[in-house]
């Protein structure tokens, strides 16, 4: 590890968002104020002269939370979880490009902060409140463009930090290690662990212990997805096999992809390609996914407790996902939670007190929230929706939990549940459309003595497609109406027969 001085301030004014541009959009669901019936939004007031673009977040063992900024600061903030929040902002650092990870290390006291040209170490050796040293930790990749971000994850469990590498203007690697992930050893070392990325905003535990990263639709993606980062995977996008030569580790280059084709088809093909964990159908389910959390808030938050949380840039909301490990491949399904929000999120984090706390920025892409300088909190108010709350595959359908019992007349009615199939085309093009509907055919509706979970029987499962739910039909055994009716389910993998 070597002293350097600050780097530099950061100067991009460019998107981080990659997908195509929005139109200004209204109410996507047409639920805001029923969502707001369980999960307030609080806006964080925000102090002049201070000017937050929130890349970043962490909590530090006092409680504070750390906040890094798109504009190269590090705030520390007191008091954000009160009821009624006046915090205070305390400018810790400064200097950086881009900040899009933070991470806190316990055992030197220290922030490791992820940017645009390296992971830096940032401590406060004179104990004055602000920092005054910065060590790089790594800085093995390359950066010539404001494409090119920079992701970092928290500490994983052996004490690396998994840096996800953004390509140059979306189509092009120029520079080294471009579209990939590196694990960032304790030692400082870089281990390169998967090509193929694209533009991903968002990397982290998956809540079960495999890291996954968020990446957005595009080249060889059809819609945007969280991605298991398999070490030695390919993510799908061929333009970074350049790197091959300065990873032994890796082995040789994958076969190139065919294009256009499908995503199922190229798996038998390119043995080291990495299906999409969980597709978000574009606009359905966000434009441009980015940072997420897990929530381990111990019910503070509500009844999703172990779910993953992940913002969306362009349509300035908050959606949840589940996964599930199948046959030795992750998958699982995301839901709507809530709109509303004022800026383009860019990333969210539970804070001391079990609210999500979410920020971002209006620069670049259009977005609906088209505020600046925001901090929301997302505060649950101790009344619990009826939800879709989780899907699992079965070996014959699905197993569909909720958040309250069902109606059990509507529960174990078979047309309570309408079921369609989809997948996109896994093409070098920009993007794609459904593809390949198929109808399966709901067979059997099995309630469970307490009413919470329903096995659906389905004639008709499509390996490789995208399962589309629609719940509206159901009522839960007091008569309320799903709060959202749609979720979707990316079935990678069938499981074996017991």
């Amino acid at each position: 590890m070597r002293t350097s001085t600050p780097v530099r301030a950061a100067l991009c004014l460019a998107s981080l968002s990659c997908a195509a541009p929005a139109e200004p959009l209204g109410d996507e669901w047409g639920t805001a104020e029923r969502e707001a019936e369980f999960y307030e939004i609080v806006e964080i007031a925000v102090p002049e002269p201070h000017y937050i673009e929130a890349g970043c977040f962490e909590t530090l063992p006092d409680g504070r939370v750390a906040v890094g900024t798109r504009r190269g600061d590090i705030f520390l903030i007191d008091g954000i979880s009160d009821e009624h929040p006046r915090p205070t902002f305390h400018k810790y650092a400064a200097g950086f490009d881009e900040l899009l990870g933070l991470a806190y290390n316990r055992g030197d006291g220290a922030l490791y902060a992820t940017h645009a040209t390296e992971l830096t170490r940032v401590s406060d050796t004179d104990g004055d409140g602000r920092a005054d040293r910065y060590d790089t930790v790594n800085d093995s990749w390359g950066f010539a463009h404001y494409h090119e971000f920079a992701i970092g994850s928290k500490f994983d469990a052996e004490g690396n930090i998994w840096v996800t590498l953004g390509l140059s203007k979306s189509y092009h690697s120029y520079e080294l290690f471009r579209g990939w992930a590196l694990k960032i050893t304790p030692d400082g070392e870089a281990v390169p662990v998967c090509s193929g990325l694209r533009s991903p905003l968002g990397v982290g535990d998956n809540g079960h212990g495999a890291m996954i990263y968020a990446e957005s639709q595009g080249p060889w993606n059809g819609s945007c997805s969280l991605k298991h980062l398999k070490p030695g995977g390919f993510m799908g996008h061929p333009i970074s096999y350049n790197w091959y030569e300065f990873a032994p580790n890796m082995g040789p280059a994958p076969v190139e992809p065919n294009t256009p084709s499908r995503l199922e088809v190229e798996r038998a093909r390119v043995k080291e390609l990495v299906p999409y964990s969980v597709v978000f159908p574009f606009r359905r389910m966000g434009r441009s996914i980015s940072g997420f959390t897990v929530d381990r808030s111990g019910g503070k938050f509500g009844p999703f407790a172990g779910q993953i949380f992940i913002g969306d840039y362009t349509l300035s909301i908050v959606m949840r996902a589940t996964m599930e490990e199948v046959n030795g491949v992750w998958q699982g399904a995301c839901y709507p939670f809530r709109e509303g929000l004022s800026t383009g999120i860019l990333n969210c984090h539970f804070t001391p007190g079990g609210q999500l706390l979410t920020g971002g920025t209006n620069r670049g892409w259009p977005v609906r929230g088209a505020k600046s300088n925001v901090l929301e909190r997302l505060d649950w108010t101790g009344v619990t929706p009826f939800e879709l709350k989780e899907i699992n595959a079965r070996p014959d359908g699905f197993a569909l939990t909720f958040t309250k019992p069902v109606d059990p007349r509507l529960g174990a009615d078979p047309a309570s549940y309408k079921l369609e199939t989809f997948t996109h085309i896994y093409q070098s093009g920009y993007g794609s459309p459904e593809v390949d509907g198929t109808t399966p055919a709901v067979k059997s509706a099995e309630v469970s003595g307490d009413g919470l979970q329903v096995k659906l029987g389905v004639d008709g499962l499509v390996q490789g497609h995208v399962h589309s739910f629609d719940v509206g039909a159901l009522r839960s055994a007091s008569g309320e109406e799903p709060l959202h009716r749609d979720a979707y389910y990316t079935l990678n993998e069938i499981p074996r027969g017991e």
